[in-house]
């Protein structure tokens, strides 16, 4: 069923993104110009069900309500926070007045009434969900899942995409580290670069490891990251400094070390691996497909996205990395993470003691070549 020519919707869990996307769809609908009576803006947000469906009836009667000059009217429901799994959600009051708006659209809109809604969650088990679906123009702007394997990826194409309209290009080092410090939030990523371009003003359009460094707070995912770049560099005083910070915040000895430390000794290893192959190592797209054409058996081992297929990104990080260190040296950093690992978990042994020790012994194996 073709969508109908009058009902737009801008949903999804990115906050920030469905704003902007919203915004940038109304002035569309509206040709940019908007007095103050030819259209109507309700704003959505609702205390309790009978703000619901009071917000419901306003809509409603905004739509039944013809252009009193002629011409288009559009209705915008802005930022609803009724539609979703809550409490409010689910009172019969609020479902009462969404039913009521659904069944003004489906009765159909008079001429030139156009009606526009933007929320960032909505229960799409429920009626409205699905005849919005079946007959709206529909964008959905979700966060992009850290759960998942290759995250990274998304984000930074997200981050490129938008450094660009703002004229601003990343060195390869400083977009891995902005991407792991902003996180997938669209507004983050949007607020970060907003103060780099202040930051770096007209004369100078390229973004540095500095740049980065000074100017976007470093996050928890942020210094897992940093503690990963300190081992992969040698550099044991810079990731000693931020192991200690962590415990002196409260942070649990073993999650750090395997968010931390193992994932980066393991990817390490395994990128010495993939080197010694001769794949393209310079450019992400030649390596990720020369290991997409890899064997299947030569595959299998190597850390796996949960949609399937090698989580590539994360190794090629490492390759710069891995050149510092031996295949043997990586082996040795491999046993000492697992015996590491064992102490933590099964030894009274101090667990400061225990993560300095570590990153001494993989930094250190670093240094042979």
């Amino acid at each position: 069923m073709a969508a109908l020519p009058n009902i737009f919707a801008v949903i999804g869990s990115d906050d920030g993104r469905v704003k902007e996307e919203a915004l940038r769809e109304h002035r569309k609908l509206t040709g940019g110009i908007d007095d103050g009576f030819t259209h109507e803006m309700i704003e959505g947000t609702a205390d309790n069900s009978e703000g619901a469906f009071q917000i419901c009836r306003s809509v409603v009667e905004a739509l039944q309500t013809l252009p009193f000059f002629g011409g288009e009217k559009v209705v915008w429901l802005k930022n609803a926070s009724f539609l979703v799994d809550d409490v409010t959600g689910r009172a019969e009051r609020t479902l009462s007045g969404v039913d009521s708006l659904k069944s003004c659209l489906e009765g159909g809109l008079g001429k030139g009434v156009v009606f526009l809604l933007s929320a960032t969650g909505i229960d799409k088990r429920r009626a409205f969900w699905k005849f919005l679906e079946k007959n709206a123009h529909v964008k959905v702007y979700d966060k992009i899942d850290t759960s998942r394997e290759g995250w990274q990826e998304e984000v930074a194409d997200l981050v490129e995409k938008r450094a660009r309209d703002l004229g601003l290009r990343f060195e390869p080092d400083a977009l891995e580290l902005f991407v792991m410090l902003a996180g997938e939030a669209t507004r983050q990523i949007g607020n970060e670069l907003e103060k780099i371009d202040l930051y770096l003003g007209l004369d100078r359009r390229e973004v540095t490891l500095d740049d980065v460094r000074r100017m976007v707070p470093l996050s928890r995912a942020g210094v897992v990251f940093e503690i990963g770049n300190a081992l992969q560099r040698g550099d044991g005083a810079r990731a000693l400094e931020l192991v200690d910070q962590q415990l002196e915040r409260g942070e649990n000895a073993i999650g750090l070390m395997r968010a931390s430390i193992i994932p980066t000794v393991r990817n390490l290893f395994m990128a010495k691996v993939l080197a010694e192959k001769r794949l393209p190592m310079r450019n992400y797209k030649d390596f990720a497909a020369a290991v997409d054409r890899l064997p299947e058996m030569e595959r299998m081992w190597l850390p796996q996205k949960k949609a399937g297929g090698v989580n590539i990104y994360p190794l090629f990080l490492c390759l710069r990395g891995a050149e510092a260190f031996t295949m043997d040296g990586l082996r040795g950093a491999m046993e000492s993470a697992l015996k590491a690992d064992r102490s933590l978990v099964t030894t009274g042994l101090d667990h400061r003691l225990v993560l300095h020790r570590l990153v001494a012994e993989v930094t250190s194996a670093a240094r042979k070549r």
